[in-house]
């Protein structure tokens, strides 16, 4: 399963939002690539690094950072907030994303979201199906939409997706565990799909609840920032 600790940015600085609300923000460093080698040096291999200015923009706004990460260690790094255009996409791998991870764009633009999967292959692409009372939010987690998640997922799956990263919004960084029965279903409904737990874990034992339902990785922010988990006690998981 893979280890993958989360860089939040906001005016390139390294934070951490509750329930994706933007006026609940906590600064925990100003040097994203301090935490990042921190990362790295722990024997961490992959980072989720979100460009939050870019969610709320509907563009990439921290590009720079990503780049700096990318040249500056060898962690695999998957990027996500404001892709919406070839050109959004083309910085991002430019800048040394491995992978990207779309969400607005899958639910405003299948369209691109197929010609990319196709153009990029699936295993640069991730689904951010993230999601409150299982229907997707987008915009930054800013708006809840009606479409249900598991027909997304289903819909995407039919177009060749094959990674997905699914948060349960209710739970992002309220330090009460992951969402176990969420991602039962998911696992149980989309065996072909590599899913990616994300939002609340509070401490190595959501980390064992993942890996024992075989997920293909989680995300860990809050809980590693506020030291309820330590990057030793992540090693043994690190694929």
């Amino acid at each position: 399963m893979r280890i993958i600790p989360a860089i939040d940015i906001i005016d390139g600085k390294c934070v951490r939002l509750t329930k994706g609300d933007y006026d609940q923000k906590k600064i925990y460093n100003e040097n994203p690539l301090e935490v990042a080698k921190m990362f790295e040096g722990a024997g961490i291999r992959y980072l989720h690094l979100v460009d939050l200015d870019g969610s709320k923009a509907k563009e990439i706004k921290n590009a720079r950072v990503l780049d700096q990460i990318a040249s500056k260690t060898s962690l695999n790094i998957d990027f996500g907030g404001g892709i919406r255009t070839d050109q959004d996409i083309n910085i991002a791998f430019n800048a040394g994303a491995k992978q990207v991870n779309l969400g607005s764009v899958a639910l405003e633009n299948k369209k691109i979201y197929g010609e990319w999967l196709k153009k990029f292959g699936a295993e640069k692409i991730i689904l951010s199906a993230d999601s409150t009372n299982r229907k997707i939010a987008i915009n930054g987690w800013q708006e809840e939409s009606e479409v249900e998640l598991f027909d997304l997922i289903m819909e995407y799956q039919d177009l060749g997706n094959k990674y997905i990263v699914c948060t349960d919004i209710a739970k992002d960084g309220m330090l009460q565990g992951i969402a176990v029965d969420l991602y039962k279903d998911l696992m149980n409904d989309f065996p072909d799909q590599r899913i990616i737990a994300s939002g609340g874990v509070k401490d190595i034992k959501d980390v064992e609840a993942a890996a024992s339902l075989n997920m293909d990785g989680i995300i860990i922010g809050k809980a590693i920032y506020e030291n309820k988990i330590s990057l030793e006690q992540l090693i043994k998981y690190v694929d």
